[in-house]
Parts: C-alpha cells; sequence; structure tokens
C-alpha cells in the first residue's frame, strides 16, 4: 500500500482497536509502588513470568519502605525465576531506599526524576509515567514496538528504541501515544511475533510494509529432491549442500548459489526459497554484561 506514514500509522492503530477490546498492560498492578516494581522486573521477561512472582513479593515487602530495608540476596531468592535476578533485586532494593531518602516515599511524576532512581531506564521511566501518571509525552519502545513499528513502516529502518520512538512520535498524534504504546505492544505479542508471524490472520497486513515484502519472495518450488543436495539453485538447476552468501540491495544476508551467486535458491527438503525478508530486533546483551536497566 502506497501510502504516507501518518495515514499508515492511522490505518493500523485504527484496526488494532478493533481488534483489541483492553489496549492496557498485562502486569499486574494496584498501584504505584507494584507497578514501578513489576516494571523493572519486566526487562527481558514475559508479563505472564512477572505475574507468578509478584504475589509473593509485595506480601514479603508491600510498600517502598518494606522494600527499602531487605537485602538484596533475599529479594534475589523470591524473583530467582525471573531473568537477572541477582541485578534486579540490587535494583528493586537500590530504587525503593532512594524513593524513601530522596522522595519521601512517593514515586517521582517525571520521566526525569523516574530515570534517576536504580534500575529506571528511558523505557520504564515512560511505561510508569504513562500508566501511573497518564504523561501524554510518554511512548515507550520495548521489543515489541520497536518490531512492529519497524516491519509495518511506521518507522524506515530505525535501529535504535530512541529512533523508534522519535519516528513514531512524528506520524501519531499526540493525544493518542499511550494507545499506540498498548495497541502495538499487544500486537507484537500475540499476532506480529518474533518468530512466525501470523501474516495470514493480521488486520493490518494490508497496511504492512514486511507482509508486502514477504508477498514478493519467490514462490515454492515442487518436487525437488534433497538427495541430491540441501539447496538448490533455480538458475544453474544445480544442488548443493554448501551455500554461499550475498547481501541484497535491502542490506539483507540471502544465501546464494556457491557456482553462480544467484540468489535465487530453494531449500530442497521443503521447496521454499531461502531468501528472507528484512526483520527487526533489539540487540539482547549476554547474561553476563547485562548491567544497564531497560
Amino acid at each position: 500500500m502506497d501510502i504516507g506514514r501518518k495515514r499508515r500509522a492511522q490505518i493500523i492503530l485504527d484496526a488494532l482497536a478493533k481488534v483489541i477490546p483492553r489496549p492496557e498492560s498485562e502486569l499486574n498492578f494496584s498501584e504505584e509502588y507494584e507497578l514501578i516494581v513489576a516494571v523493572i522486573l519486566s526487562a527481558q521477561c514475559t508479563d505472564a513470568r512477572v505475574n507468578l512472582v509478584t504475589p509473593s513479593l509485595f506480601n514479603m515487602w508491600p510498600t517502598f519502605a518494606a522494600l527499602s530495608r531487605a537485602a538484596p540476596e533475599d529479594v534475589a531468592k523470591i524473583i530467582a525465576s525471573i531473568s537477572y535476578p541477582n541485578n534486579k533485586a540490587k535494583h528493586l532494593v537500590g530504587m525503593a531506599r532512594k524513593v524513601m531518602s530522596d522522595h519521601d516515599g512517593q514515586l517521582p511524576r517525571s520521566q526525569a526524576g523516574l530515570m534517576k532512581l536504580p534500575g529506571v531506564g528511558r523505557k520504564t521511566a515512560q511505561v510508569v509515567s504513562s500508566v501511573a501518571f497518564n504523561d501524554q509525552d510518554a511512548l515507550p519502545v520495548d521489543t515489541h514496538v520497536f518490531r512492529v513499528a519497524n516491519r509495518t513502516g511506521l518507522v524506515h529502518q530505525a535501529d535504535k528504541p530512541l529512533k523508534v520512538e522519535r519516528g513514531l512520535k512524528r506520524v501519531i498524534p499526540r493525544g493518542q501515544w499511550g494507545l499506540a504504546h498498548h495497541l502495538l505492544i499487544l500486537h507484537g505479542r500475540y499476532t506480529c511475533t518474533a518468530r512466525n508471524p501470523g501474516c495470514e490472520d493480521c488486520v493490518v497486513a494490508e497496511a504492512c510494509k514486511y507482509y508486502e515484502a514477504a508477498q514478493r519472495l519467490p514462490k515454492p518450488i515442487a518436487g525437488l529432491d534433497p538427495a541430491k543436495g540441501a539447496y538448490y539453485c533455480a538458475t544453474r538447476r544445480y544442488y548443493f549442500d554448501e551455500p554461499a552468501s550475498r547481501t541484497d540491495r535491502t542490506g539483507v544476508i540471502q544465501l546464494s548459489c556457491p557456482k553462480c551467486d544467484s540468489m535465487n535458491v530453494y531449500v530442497s527438503k521443503t521447496g521454499h526459497t531461502s531468501k528472507i525478508v528484512r526483520d527487526y530486533r533489539i540487540d539482547k546483551p549476554s547474561r553476563k554484561t547485562n548491567k544497564n536497566a531497560q
């Protein structure tokens, strides 16, 4: 669909709003303290997993004051099934202590104030600011928003969350930023998934750049014989086992024929093209080096 990004954004948000009846956070919380704790825990972890852990955590430390008196190693035991439990336990206790010492036990209402708390980066601050304080300037970008925004064409090859945020804010009216955040997250979580996105059942497929590119991929070839080789070059009609690679004009590394360098390559076992559509992921740091807040 050859349309501008603002028009594309409105089409996508309108379509998603019709099929997502409750565009809101799936984290379980009842007030600001529980919200910020849950959001810190949710970094690189599913909301479902966080929701399994937080009842015990909140039962043991129900307030900022209680959590500020906790030992990080005790918190780590309770959140052991969460990703990076030791780091997150230190962040949680440090956050609670700073809220008590610097803010009289009340969560800062500004994004800037929130970002000064241990464990709170830009994304976490915007989520809390938007959900707790209805901050109209917040449009948090997590891995789902990053992927969906790039795939659909709401932004153009934005390789950093901040670039995605700025791009979305240019094409989505300010009053819809909070709604857009939830719609894009839920769409990415359940339909436009990282692996095997449900394009065939997607309500925004006709306005999606990723779907448009996927439709242009070569059709499968029937009758290929995997016994003759793992791959088949349709240009030279040649089977082979060890492919070469080339970068196509969109910047994607594709498999190619080792003899003629053609990218017209098929997987013999399935008959499907080996070509892939450009996709987008936020690079995740390794467990050994992940010390930064989200």
